[in-house]
């Protein structure tokens, strides 16, 4: 861009730190808020469910049928909207994701206040699932572009050097947002408002963060300053420059999009993508079906809250896994291994003895689990994706970090819809232990598929001094 050559001259590199330092923590209030607003939609539904088969009439099949939708084109539009992302403005995608998910929210109350489904069950029917259809794509939008936002302004060496943690933190907003559609469903019931205030309220609120959206400036370079990104860019530049014969020339046109061949292709990204998909399924499965298991041995009040405590866990676990990753110097793959390997042993415990602990026990063991599941699945669609798209095979060359983010969470999404349709047979014919035997299966090939960085992390290569090379994975 010629905004950037021109932004060389003139001005200190401090100057450029320091407008940089300036927006980072506008661009984390924004994307953080466009992933609420995105759960906080997502979320909704499900806390009205039982109004729309008891008052709306949705048959269970519907309600199903309207899960399955959304799970298919989120997974499927987390890939889409990555390379998206990465080729067109990101401010505008982030908008459109919001504002179509406030507009599918509204078509759903609208399907509500003129009773579709009972004007007819076929034609309503079919009308909620196209919107759902269109819903799972406008949701996919938050994650992966808003993760391409966030490399973009937190790419100083010190947001580098704190990238766990600046993400761990950052990755919160589903949580928040699951909390906030619960807390305001229970509101608006709570004060005697018909339930779809409960859907309209998260329609309105995602609108209204749209518009704060398209305000967004999505990358320095927009602005004119200009980052170690760029500054390599022009290095490769030079470089190519060079090596030209006479009367050759190359314009600096920025950075190109990354192909999805050529993502996959850099070190580690599909075997993240792959594993991601087993620490997925895991968490689906605790997720899902914990209060199901729970309810066999206690009643459905006790179950819920037992369960509760996985998802609190959840929380902290992105930040825990992203700081100590931090402390070691980078070395994510190596701290996601061993949480996963204490997974598997609690998991061993459940697998033997799940039926018959106490509830203290099943507490504890639950909130700690949710840790050493929410950390690394957080950690990986965030920070280790900003650690792959930092590769210096593409660093400086393409836009790849909303590719690659969308690769690992669709890959992942995709996956662990496949993995859920076993656990219905396993639990049914075998008992909930072979359901807990089978996670263990899944972590310990996901863990495995991470070895390679796991080794290159502990046993860094060292380069033509002798000295080893910096661990971090950028």
């Amino acid at each position: 861009m010629a905004s950037e050559t021109t932004s060389l001259v003139g001005k200190s590199e401090d100057e450029h730190l320091k407008r940089l330092k300036a927006y980072q923590w506008w661009a984390f209030f924004v994307t953080f808020g466009g992933y609420f607003m995105a759960h906080f939609s997502r979320k909704c539904y499900s806390t009205v469910k039982q109004q729309l088969q008891d008052e709306a009439g949705y048959s269970s099949l519907i309600l199903s049928a309207m899960d399955t939708t959304f799970m298919a084109t989120y997974a499927v539009g987390n890939i889409v909207s990555g390379k998206l992302g990465d080729t067109l403005n990101p401010t505008t995608v982030l908008a459109i994701g919001l504002f179509g998910s406030g507009a599918c929210l509204f078509l759903i109350n609208v399907s509500l206040w003129f009773d579709f489904v009972g004007f007819s069950e076929q034609l309503g029917n079919f009308f909620i699932l196209a919107v759902y259809f269109m819903f799972g794509f406008f949701q996919s939008t938050g994650g992966p572009v808003g993760t391409a936002v966030m490399g973009n302004w937190f790419c100083d060496k010190d947001s580098v050097k704190n990238r766990g943690l600046i993400f761990g933190l950052w990755t919160c907003h589903q949580y928040c947002g699951d909390i906030t559609a619960a807390l305001c469903t229970a509101w608006v019931l709570g004060i005697g408002l018909p339930y779809w205030w409960a859907l309209l309220i998260p329609s309105l609120t995602n609108l209204g963060w749209g518009f704060l959206t398209m305000r967004l400036i999505a990358d320095p370079a927009d602005v004119g300053i200009i980052t170690d990104e760029v500054r390599i860019r022009m290095a490769k530049l030079e470089a190519a420059r060079a090596n030209l014969k006479d009367g050759e020339t190359i314009e600096d046109e920025g950075p190109k999009p990354i192909s999805y061949a050529a993502a996959i292709r850099i070190p580690m990204v599909a075997q993240y993508a792959v594993a991601f998909g087993f620490f997925k399924l895991t968490n689906y499965v605790l997720f899902f079906w914990l209060p199901y298991f729970l309810g066999k041995n206690f009643d459905p009040v006790t179950a819920n809250l037992i369960a509760a405590c996985y998802s609190v866990g959840m929380m902290p676990g992105g930040i825990i896994v992203g700081f100590v990753s931090d402390l070691f110097g980078g070395r994510r793959a190596s701290v996601i291994g061993v949480f996963m390997t204490c997974l598997i042993v609690f998991l061993s415990i459940f697998a033997a003895s799940s039926e018959t602990l106490h509830p203290v026990a099943l507490l504890v063991m639950l909130c700690i689990m949710g840790i050493l599941v929410g950390g690394p699945n957080n950690i990986i669609t965030s920070a280790v994706a900003a650690d792959l798209a930092s590769h210096p095979s593409v660093r400086g060359s393409n836009k790849s970090l909303g590719t690659v983010t969308g690769l690992i969470n669709g890959t992942g999404s995709i996956t662990a819809s496949i993995g859920l349709l076993a656990v219905g047979p396993l639990q049914e014919t075998f008992g909930w232990g072979s359901v807990w035997v089978f996670l263990i299966g899944c972590t310990v090939c996901g863990t495995l598929l991470m070895t390679p960085k796991i080794y290159e992390e502990l046993f860094p290569k060292s380069d033509d001094d002798g000295t080893e090379m910096e661990s971090t994975n950028v």
